[in-house]
């Protein structure tokens, strides 16, 4: 089992920042649908927030990366 635990493991920022631009792939194309399903303000306040939540998660995730070397 802790074989299978290392794979889903993020041991280095490398990795961290490969899983940050996939989250980033998948959040501009979800603000890109929010903005042709709601056009105007709404649609453009729907895609920040789902790009803003990629920098949130983003700076968590790397620095849990460095948490976790200093351990």
């Amino acid at each position: 089992m802790e074989r299978i635990k290392g794979l889903f493991t993020i041991k280095t920022k490398f990795e961290a920042f490969l899983i940050i631009y996939a989250l980033a792939l998948g959040a501009t194309e979800r603000g890109a649908v929010y903005v042709q399903q709601y056009p105007g303000f709404g649609g453009q306040l729907l895609a920040l927030a789902c790009t803003g939540a990629v920098f949130m998660a983003g700076g968590k995730i790397i620095d849990a990366v460095e948490y976790q070397r200093g351990l």
